[in-house]
Protein backbone atom coordinates (compact mmCIF):
# COMPACT_ATOMS: atom_id res chain seq x y z
CA UNK A 1 0.00 0.00 0.00
CA UNK A 2 1.15 3.65 -1.31
CA UNK A 3 2.34 6.08 1.35
CA UNK A 4 0.31 8.89 1.96
CA UNK A 5 1.62 12.74 1.41
CA UNK A 6 0.81 15.31 4.03
CA UNK A 7 -0.37 18.05 1.94
CA UNK A 8 -0.85 20.41 4.67
CA UNK A 9 2.74 19.81 5.68
CA UNK A 10 3.99 20.21 2.20
CA UNK A 11 1.71 23.76 1.66
CA UNK A 12 3.67 24.90 4.51
CA UNK A 13 6.68 23.91 3.13
CA UNK A 14 6.42 25.32 0.03
CA UNK A 15 4.75 29.05 1.76
CA UNK A 16 7.87 29.01 4.00
CA UNK A 17 10.50 28.29 1.15
CA UNK A 18 9.03 30.47 -1.22
CA UNK A 19 8.48 33.09 1.74
CA UNK A 20 13.07 32.49 1.93
CA UNK A 21 13.63 32.55 -1.86
CA UNK A 22 11.08 35.70 -2.25
CA UNK A 23 13.72 37.41 0.68
CA UNK A 24 16.75 36.76 -1.18
CA UNK A 25 15.08 37.34 -4.21
CA UNK A 26 16.08 41.25 -5.00
CA UNK A 27 17.06 43.04 -8.42
CA UNK A 28 19.40 45.13 -6.72
CA UNK A 29 21.90 42.13 -6.04
CA UNK A 30 20.84 39.57 -8.28
CA UNK A 31 23.56 37.06 -7.28
CA UNK A 32 21.80 36.48 -3.62
CA UNK A 33 19.73 33.99 -3.76
CA UNK A 34 22.64 31.98 -5.89
CA UNK A 35 24.72 32.73 -3.36
CA UNK A 36 22.77 31.91 -0.51
CA UNK A 37 21.71 28.07 -2.20
CA UNK A 38 25.14 27.94 -2.75
CA UNK A 39 25.63 28.75 1.07
CA UNK A 40 22.61 26.68 2.17
CA UNK A 41 23.76 23.63 0.06
CA UNK A 42 27.32 23.49 2.10
CA UNK A 43 26.07 23.34 5.56
CA UNK A 44 23.17 20.60 4.61
CA UNK A 45 25.78 18.66 3.57
CA UNK A 46 28.01 19.38 6.46
CA UNK A 47 25.14 18.53 8.96
CA UNK A 48 21.90 16.82 7.17
CA UNK A 49 20.24 16.57 10.51
CA UNK A 50 19.24 20.68 10.45
CA UNK A 51 16.92 19.99 8.21
CA UNK A 52 14.70 18.38 11.26
CA UNK A 53 14.64 22.09 12.57
CA UNK A 54 14.73 24.06 9.05
CA UNK A 55 12.87 21.17 6.64
CA UNK A 56 12.14 24.20 4.00
CA UNK A 57 15.48 24.78 3.40
CA UNK A 58 16.19 21.88 1.09
CA UNK A 59 13.24 22.66 -1.53
CA UNK A 60 15.66 26.11 -1.27
CA UNK A 61 18.68 25.21 -1.80
CA UNK A 62 17.49 22.79 -4.93
CA UNK A 63 15.07 25.71 -6.39
CA UNK A 64 15.92 25.69 -9.85
CA UNK A 65 18.28 23.16 -10.18
CA UNK A 66 15.38 20.67 -10.29
CA UNK A 67 13.76 19.11 -13.59
CA UNK A 68 10.84 17.31 -13.67
CA UNK A 69 10.25 15.77 -17.50
CA UNK A 70 7.15 17.04 -19.65
CA UNK A 71 5.78 12.94 -19.03
CA UNK A 72 6.12 13.06 -15.43
CA UNK A 73 4.15 16.43 -14.84
CA UNK A 74 0.94 14.18 -15.05
CA UNK A 75 2.35 11.89 -12.74
CA UNK A 76 2.94 14.71 -10.18
CA UNK A 77 -0.03 15.88 -10.47
CA UNK A 78 -1.79 12.53 -9.62
CA UNK A 79 0.18 11.98 -6.93
CA UNK A 80 -0.29 15.34 -5.42
CA UNK A 81 -3.98 15.66 -6.27
CA UNK A 82 -4.65 11.96 -4.65
CA UNK A 83 -2.09 12.65 -1.31
CA UNK A 84 -0.16 9.67 -2.76
CA UNK A 85 3.95 9.49 -1.80
CA UNK A 86 5.51 7.99 -4.99
CA UNK A 87 7.38 4.75 -4.46
CA UNK A 88 11.36 5.59 -4.83
CA UNK A 89 11.25 3.61 -8.70
CA UNK A 90 8.33 5.70 -9.85
CA UNK A 91 9.45 8.89 -7.90
CA UNK A 92 13.46 8.56 -9.12
CA UNK A 93 12.64 8.60 -13.08
CA UNK A 94 10.11 11.34 -13.22
CA UNK A 95 12.51 14.12 -11.47
CA UNK A 96 15.71 15.15 -12.53
CA UNK A 97 18.70 16.38 -10.26
CA UNK A 98 21.48 18.64 -11.12
CA UNK A 99 25.05 16.64 -10.93
CA UNK A 100 26.21 19.05 -8.21
CA UNK A 101 23.59 18.40 -6.21
CA UNK A 102 23.45 14.55 -6.15
CA UNK A 103 25.77 14.13 -3.02
CA UNK A 104 23.19 16.01 -1.34
CA UNK A 105 20.19 14.36 -2.92
CA UNK A 106 22.20 11.20 -1.29
CA UNK A 107 22.31 12.60 2.08
CA UNK A 108 19.44 13.62 2.45
CA UNK A 109 17.83 10.58 1.08
CA UNK A 110 20.31 8.22 3.67
CA UNK A 111 18.61 11.11 6.12
CA UNK A 112 14.74 10.91 5.14
CA UNK A 113 13.66 9.60 2.21
CA UNK A 114 10.26 11.02 2.81
CA UNK A 115 11.24 14.70 2.82
CA UNK A 116 13.25 14.29 -0.26
CA UNK A 117 10.19 13.64 -1.97
CA UNK A 118 8.31 16.13 0.17
CA UNK A 119 10.58 18.85 -0.83
CA UNK A 120 10.69 17.69 -4.59
CA UNK A 121 6.81 18.01 -4.11
CA UNK A 122 7.05 21.73 -3.03
CA UNK A 123 9.53 22.06 -6.15
CA UNK A 124 6.82 20.87 -8.63
CA UNK A 125 4.23 22.99 -6.82
CA UNK A 126 6.42 26.28 -7.18
CA UNK A 127 7.40 25.19 -10.93
CA UNK A 128 3.90 25.06 -11.34
CA UNK A 129 2.89 28.16 -10.11
CA UNK A 130 5.41 30.01 -12.02
CA UNK A 131 4.86 28.39 -15.29
CA UNK A 132 1.46 29.08 -14.36
CA UNK A 133 2.22 32.74 -14.18
CA UNK A 134 4.44 32.61 -17.12
CA UNK A 135 1.49 31.72 -19.13
CA UNK A 136 -1.23 33.92 -17.70
CA UNK A 137 -1.90 37.02 -19.95
CA UNK A 138 -1.96 39.91 -18.27
CA UNK A 139 -4.71 42.05 -19.37
CA UNK A 140 -3.39 45.53 -18.09
CA UNK A 141 -1.49 46.12 -14.45
CA UNK A 142 -5.06 47.47 -12.96
CA UNK A 143 -6.32 43.75 -13.13
CA UNK A 144 -2.87 42.73 -12.10
CA UNK A 145 -2.85 44.51 -9.41
CA UNK A 146 -6.65 44.14 -8.42
CA UNK A 147 -5.33 40.38 -8.44
CA UNK A 148 -2.43 40.45 -6.53
CA UNK A 149 -3.40 43.04 -3.92
CA UNK A 150 -7.36 43.11 -4.03
CA UNK A 151 -7.42 46.07 -5.43
CA UNK A 152 -7.55 48.59 -8.11
CA UNK A 153 -6.18 52.05 -9.08
CA UNK A 154 -8.65 52.70 -11.73
CA UNK A 155 -9.09 55.51 -9.26
CA UNK A 156 -6.12 56.72 -10.71
CA UNK A 157 -5.69 56.43 -13.76
CA UNK A 158 -9.19 56.73 -15.76
CA UNK A 159 -8.17 57.16 -19.73
CA UNK A 160 -11.43 58.94 -20.41
CA UNK A 161 -10.54 61.72 -17.72
CA UNK A 162 -7.08 62.93 -19.21
CA UNK A 163 -8.44 66.38 -19.45
CA UNK A 164 -10.49 66.65 -15.79
CA UNK A 165 -8.49 68.39 -13.43
CA UNK A 166 -8.40 67.15 -9.35
CA UNK A 167 -8.81 70.14 -6.82
CA UNK A 168 -5.87 71.70 -5.17
CA UNK A 169 -3.78 70.17 -7.79
CA UNK A 170 -1.31 72.12 -8.99
CA UNK A 171 0.51 71.26 -12.09
CA UNK A 172 3.44 74.04 -13.36
CA UNK A 173 3.51 72.81 -16.33
CA UNK A 174 -0.08 73.91 -16.88
CA UNK A 175 1.39 77.74 -16.72
CA UNK A 176 3.36 77.71 -19.81
CA UNK A 177 0.59 77.19 -22.09
CA UNK A 178 -0.62 80.32 -20.80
Amino acid sequence: MAKSLNLARIHELKSNAYDNIESYNDPDTPKALDNFTRQIKQVLLADVSMLASVPEYLPVALFGQVKFAPESMLKWSHWLDNAIQPEWDEFKVSIAFNNSDIPLVQAVRAHSESLLIESCAVLYLLNQEASGAKKKAKPSDNDDDEAEYGQSNSDYDDEDDEDSEEEGYYDQYDDEDR
